[in-house]
């Protein structure tokens, strides 16, 4: 019986520790870094394009009409037979044709290097997915922090807009996953789907970059081989509208985690850690809390304010938010534990092998 006590004692010290360090965490959040000053480069958006996206012509529309001046959009296809060309020349912006000289790139690296390559004479390049929607300042303020001399790599991550059912639900709170690792220095990254940096970041690592799969891993691991700072830009997030089904969403979540930690290790321990520990802390509270003592359950204290801070991000809350809230974790742990062992990833038609070290 001394025993059962003794690990009863020991049990609850960890749960207080627990419990301790997440009530820390949530109440000690991120603080924006938005900066304002009068950096205005001469920039190029890079837009890779295949074929058409959802909601792909309000996406353009979008870029265009950026309150900066001194910038040019350029669409990058793989043919002129793309189907995406008839809404690019619809709208009047200009496109190449993807071609740069790459062995095991993907399709998107050589789109942007073909542009790099294309166009020398910009200060500054911004990396822009098809399918995101941007504010008229997202040029703006994802330029801004370049100035500083310890910058690398301005980045945002998008919010996911629910356009279908449960599953484009689930995604939209997923997405809250990936603020916060942008949000902590420790696990941040550069996302491709919005990114801006330097041209002498890249004009001596072009070799590097175009033979890999990822623009952001390569673009990540640039900027960090250079000592140089990852900026989150906050204020340029821009929209994703998402009408994912269960298949749909759970093969993006795998892949995007894959490659988060193929950009950084740490997400993949960091993400162990965080939701192992929730998952210890939340069900033995309801555990030991139905079959020992009622006062463990004031061990659900640290996830309802998690799960209250989680919600509090969404444009708005309706109740399959919170059940998305709830299982998050479990997701989230599952797509750890499969991407780790990922050997290839499909993108955009191709596949391609995730485990080779020389592309990431």
């Amino acid at each position: 019986m001394l025993i059962f006590y003794i690990l009863i004692i020991f049990y609850t010290g960890i749960l207080i520790l627990i419990s301790s360090g997440f009530l820390y965490i949530e109440s000690h959040k991120y603080h924006s870094e938005h900066i304002v000053n009068d950096y205005r480069p001469k920039t190029l958006v890079i837009m890779p394009v295949r074929g058409i996206d959802y909601s792909l012509e309000k996406n353009l529309e979008s870029v265009q009409k950026q309150k900066y001046e001194n910038f040019q959009l350029i669409c990058v296809i793989d043919s002129e037979q793309d189907d995406s060309l008839k809404i690019i020349n619809k709208l009047g912006i200009g496109y190449i044709i993807s071609s740069y000289n790459c062995r095991k790139c993907s399709g998107k690296v050589r789109a942007i290097s073909t542009a790099i390559e294309a166009y020398k004479d910009y200060d500054v390049y911004l990396l822009a997915d098809s399918d995101i929607e941007v504010n008229n300042n997202w040029l703006l303020n994802m330029v801004m922090p370049l100035k500083n001399a310890d910058a690398g790599i301005s980045t945002t991550f998008p919010y996911f807009e629910p356009r279908g059912g449960f599953w484009s639900k689930v995604k939209e709170i997923w997405g809250f996953v990936g603020m916060g690792l942008m949000e902590s220095k420790l696990t941040r990254f550069g996302w491709g789907g919005s990114l801006g940096f330097k041209r002498e970041l890249i004009e001596d690592s072009m070799d590097f970059f175009s033979e890999h799969i990822s623009d952001d891993t390569a673009l990540t691991k640039i900027c960090k081989s250079k000592g140089k700072k990852i900026y989150y830009v906050d204020s340029a997030r821009p929209d994703i509208y998402s009408p994912d089904n269960f298949e749909v969403f759970f093969e993006w979540a795998n892949r995007q985690t894959a490659l988060s930690i193929s950009a950084s290790p740490k997400v993949y321990y960091y993400g162990m850690l965080f939701y192992g520990s929730y998952l210890l802390l939340f069900l033995s509270s309801i555990l030991m809390g139905i079959f020992y003592s009622a006062y463990y359950f004031l061990f659900l204290i640290p996830s309802a304010i998690y799960i209250y801070n989680m919600l509090h991000r969404l444009k708005t809350v309706k109740p399959v938010n919170i059940i998305g809230a709830i299982i998050l974790p479990v997701i989230y742990m599952v797509n750890l534990i499969i991407a780790k062992r990922m050997k290839n990833i499909k993108w955009r038609g191709n596949t391609y092998d995730i485990q080779d070290k020389n592309l990431l």
